[in-house]
């Protein structure tokens, strides 16, 4: 009797779950890197023109996604001790990610630029050749970059470090630093929230995004390409360029 009551129960509970359950994948966000990704003001949640495209793949590839805000120069260590799934909030494919991590295909390309304020008279060369105080967020590309081509070509200004690019905004605002280096659409976003700053020039090579994995994690590499072949294709993808980047 005992036998036939727990068989039942185990064939209830096994009726009660879905015969093909969704996976379910976290991707690491930077929580301050409009408008690419971000948690928005108003209701709390994260936003931004990655985080819906991430949406959309989910939704039409079959899986559920949970976007997961966090420290940007902890991003890729949390990803290969396996706290979230991925990183898809506008991360730039360089040759030292792409040792420790494995990156989708690109699916943008962003120039980095130096920031000063609206009535500043700095230029490119001038940040290159003058002790002028310039931020930047640490942990990114650019970062890294800058920190280089100074040791190598003995560049005199100083450098300050950020945890994130609109933080680096405030300071150039508020003279504690006289520029800021950054990708492009972040510049452009504190200029279209009337910051009171302008783009003094690009500096370096532009930047490809695309989406962290790790390494060993095949499956969601091919559906992640896919998603994004398929995204790229369906008339949304150039609705998220409006409503985010104004293309």
């Amino acid at each position: 009797m005992k036998k036939l009551l727990v068989c039942a129960l185990l064939a209830a509970v096994m009726a009660a779950v879905p015969a093909f359950a969704k996976k379910s994948y976290v991707n690491g966000i930077d929580p301050n890197y409009p408008p690419f990704a971000y948690v928005d003001e108003k209701t709390g949640q994260p936003a931004g023109f990655d985080v819906d495209s991430l949406n959309w793949i989910a939704k039409n590839m079959g899986f559920e996604i949970t976007h997961k805000p966090m420290a940007w120069d902890g991003i890729i260590p949390a990803l290969v001790a396996k706290q979230i799934d991925m990183v898809d909030s506008g991360m730039s494919i360089t040759p030292e990610r792409a040792k420790v991590v494995e990156f989708s295909d690109p699916y943008w390309t962003v120039s980095r630029v130096f920031l000063v304020p609206a009535n500043s008279t700095l230029t490119p060369q001038d940040v290159l050749t003058k002790k002028v105080k310039l931020g930047v967020q640490r942990g990114t590309s650019e970062a890294n970059a800058i920190k280089q081509e100074q040791q190598e070509k003995g560049y005199p200004f100083e450098l300050r470090f950020y945890e994130s690019a609109p933080l680096a905004v405030e300071d150039l605002l508020n003279g504690r630093i006289e520029v800021a280096l950054m990708d492009e659409l972040p510049a452009d976003d504190a200029i279209s929230k009337g910051r009171g700053v302008k783009k003094a020039g690009t500096h370096g090579e532009p930047d490809k995004f695309g989406v962290a994995m790790r390494k060993d994690d095949k499956e969601l590499q091919k559906l992640i390409n896919d998603g994004y072949k398929k995204l790229m294709a369906d008339p949304y993808w150039q609705e998220l360029q409006k409503k985010y980047l104004n293309k």
